[in-house]
């Protein structure tokens, strides 16, 4: 029988169907991780971790800088998913909202609207990345420009002795979105279509916007109250915010060239622009199993100058330098973190916007506090959190070296504390939390001035003794401070915050002063016996004898609440 040829083609029994194009979704597969509750880890996708959010302890990505991105992630999506909270009062009413849960049915249907946008595979609008980012010769590296803990030579103590060679793409995705965060400076490949190509090179550029901060954020007994804290309403004081602040994932996708013009004087507008800001162009390099390489260029320039009305993440300090260079009367920068301070030491910073010391460095003597630390006040203040809610105050942050062309360290340290501390309108518990902290400063000062008199009663030299005497002395106060500061409570006694002082200072004395006898006992003969020294009113026969009768008489004028008349104390 003939055939019509005329008709549509029959499809061929052994015809496969088209392959798919890869994808990862973000919001369905999993890829945060976190420990819950009980103890245990496991990776979970964005709508599992807003269902799931009070059984989450906290999260615990590769490194301490990448929970601080991925806690920025999720804000932003909180944020846009429920358009607010506009204030205070819509704030209480997630806080005190249906059995503890978030508002996980408006998340849900946000993320499966925005899930094209929050995949990483996707072909035409990959998350955070540029589809058809390229270089003129099509070149990609290795993985190891946006994995953090890739060390840059000796690689021995690492479990990446040969470089980050594939990723898993849950792995790859927290790695992006640290990229985006914290990715180093230095010359980067250029890319087609970026105009600040030179050479097929761009220069540097700066770090990732959170890599100039001095992270911090507020910690809650789970996740729940680790998001809601750190969520920020629309109203609050001295945070510019705009009607049309959006995340990444609502703008139109990036390009090649880097935000410019009037926008980029003007942006971010807002916490969900901020937080999901791409300082980068990325491209990720896969082959459907795993990722394998990335082609890293420079995206969105955003100068921490003066954004503490934008950043409410960091604390801020004014720099005379930058004023006098730029011809302005204010310049405030971020405060970021020493690595070889304890983060109690800094808590005038985070408690009372003021810096022991400011003023002989010729920095201005108050700095701005972090924001997110005023909102907790304000909670306090009107009656939202009780006054001896306790909170941990995070502290993250990426330490850079040899032109910020490598991290060198990352800070990651806690301050458990009560609110009360940070209530402006009572400052006397507050005041007396950072008295402490001097008191403990001013006590290894002296603990330090012991082995500078005994090294130099010795004829040795006195810098490496003087470093160790305060290391030492540092660390052993750190733990009995930690547990002072943490047992602070409320108190309608007048006397209840000297006499909390006071107990401290009678423990930092009993701490110092038993490090100050070791150091004694470990004298050597020659400081005993002692020799002439110069000093500024004339030359003195210097000997441990003497070091010692300085050292008490220096902790008495330091620590003068736990000097009282009892003879006891004073042994």
């Amino acid at each position: 029988m003939p055939t019509d040829a005329s008709g549509p083609a029959s499809p061929s029994p052994d015809a496969s169907p088209p392959t798919p194009p890869p994808s990862f979704d973000l919001t369905s597969r999993p890829w945060i991780p976190v420990q819950r509750l009980d103890g245990t880890e496991a990776e979970l996708s964005l709508t599992e971790i807003f269902e799931q959010a009070p059984q989450v302890r906290r999260l615990v990505g590769d490194v301490p800088t990448q929970d601080f991105s991925l806690l920025r992630l999720l804000l932003a999506v909180l944020h846009d998913a429920i358009d607010g909270p506009e204030d205070i009062d819509d704030w209480a009413d997630l806080w005190n909202g249906g059995e503890g849960d978030l508002p996980t049915d408006r998340v849900r249907d946000y993320l499966h609207e925005h899930r094209d946008r929050l995949d990483l595979l996707h072909p035409t609008t990959p998350f955070l990345q540029v589809p058809d980012l390229r270089t003129t010769k099509g070149e990609y590296s290795s993985l190891d420009p946006i994995v953090a803990d890739v060390p840059n030579n000796a690689r021995f103590f690492t479990m990446r002795a040969n470089g980050a060679e594939r990723l898993g793409f849950a792995e790859a995705a927290r790695w992006l979105l640290h990229a985006h965060a914290y990715d180093t400076s230095g010359i980067k490949s250029g890319v087609v279509g970026d105009p600040r190509v030179k050479g097929g090179k761009v220069y540097p550029q700066g770090v990732g916007w959170a890599g100039n901060l001095g992270g911090v954020y507020v910690e809650g007994d789970d996740l729940r109250a680790t998001l809601l804290l750190n969520l920020l309403p629309h109203d609050t004081d001295n945070l510019r915010s705009r009607p049309d602040d959006l995340p990444a994932w609502r703008r139109p996708p990036a390009t090649a060239e880097a935000l410019g013009g009037a926008e980029a004087q003007t942006r971010p507008h807002g916490l969900r622009d901020l937080y999901t800001w791409q300082s980068r162009r990325v491209r990720l390099h896969h082959d459907g199993e795993a990722v394998h390489g990335v082609l890293l260029a420079y995206g969105d320039p955003l100068t921490p100058r003066n954004k503490h009305d934008r950043e409410p993440m960091t604390a801020w300090r004014r720099s005379p330098a930058q004023e006098k260079k730029l011809g302005e009367e204010q310049v405030y920068l971020p405060r970021d973190h020493d690595p070889a301070r304890s983060a109690w030491r800094g808590l005038a910073a985070l408690v009372t916007g003021r810096v022991r010391g400011a003023e002989q460095r010729r920095e201005a003597a108050k700095v701005v506090r972090p924001r997110v630390l005023d909102w907790i006040a304000r909670l306090t203040v009107e009656g939202f959190l009780d006054k001896g809610f306790l909170i941990r105050t995070r502290l993250v942050g990426a330490v850079y070296g040899t032109q910020q062309s490598v991290i060198d360290e990352i800070v990651d340290d806690t301050v458990a504390m009560p609110v009360v501390l940070l209530n402006e309108q009572d400052s006397t518990l507050g005041q007396t939390a950072v008295d402490a902290v001097n008191d403990a400063e001013e006590a290894v000062m002296v603990l330090g001035d012991l082995a500078t008199a005994l090294a130099e009663a010795a004829g040795a030299a006195t810098e490496a003794p003087r470093a160790t005497a305060r290391d030492r002395g540092f660390a052993a106060l750190d733990e009995p401070f930690r547990k002072w500061l943490r047992d602070l409570r409320p108190s309608d006694n007048p006397l209840y915050p000297a006499e909390q002082r006071r107990q401290w200072q009678l423990t930092a004395r009993q701490i110092v002063s038993g490090i100050g006898d070791d150091l004694l006992v470990s004298a050597g003969e020659a400081a005993w016996t002692g020799r002439v020294v110069a000093t500024k009113n004339g030359s003195v026969w210097l000997s441990a004898s003497r070091a010692d009768l300085r050292f008490r008489s220096g902790l008495r004028r330091a620590l003068p609440m736990a000097t009282p008349d009892d003879p006891e104390t004073q042994q």
